[in-house]
């Protein structure tokens, strides 16, 4: 069985996801698309001149998954630059947040994504248990503030008013 994709850790989810030339009738053009993670690394590394083990960090990856990452994302703006293509941004392996969870009824740990932490349906990967699941950030009765967008992290968007929900089953 193959090892599961790590989830990439963003602190920014673009309001624009289309870029392309303005003189050239788009519906003939190539279209190159870069997935989320892609733009965040551009975002750490050039807009905010991190260095790649900063950013590794940040996204919660290796070093050399985020210089591959960065790297074809360098030559896919680099095509449609030279090119004339259309950028469009969507998709990806990406979370705003990654939390440590623990199964109160086997005693097992795990990553989750946080968007993955407020579904209804989440069971222990181990024990297969709908029991209450706990952040292990945080105290045996809620999730974290971490989980839960606060703390000052990230840009503040994203499931608004989710946080801090209990699960039970």
């Amino acid at each position: 069985m193959p090892r599961p994709r790590k989830w990439r850790r963003v602190g920014y989810i673009p309001d624009v996801k289309v870029f392309g030339p303005l003189n050239v009738d788009n519906a003939n053009n190539d279209i190159v698309t870069l997935n989320v993670e892609e733009l965040e690394s551009i975002r750490l590394m050039d807009l905010e001149g991190l260095d790649q083990v900063a950013c590794a960090e940040k996204m919660g990856i290796a070093r050399s998954t985020f210089q591959r990452i960065y790297s074809e994302t360098k030559s896919k703006i680099a095509d449609s630059l030279v090119n004339g293509k259309v950028i469009k941004i969507e998709g990806g392996n990406y979370t705003l947040n990654i939390c440590n969870i623990h199964c109160k009824n086997c005693g097992y740990s795990w990553e989750e994504s946080y968007e993955n932490i407020t579904s209804d349906d989440m069971k222990c990967p181990k024990c297969g248990a709908e029991v209450e699941l706990i952040c292990c950030e945080c105290n045996d009765s809620e999730f974290c503030g971490r989980c839960g967008r606060g703390r000052n992290r990230g840009m503040g968007r994203g499931l608004g008013n989710r946080r801090g929900r209990m699960m039970k089953k």
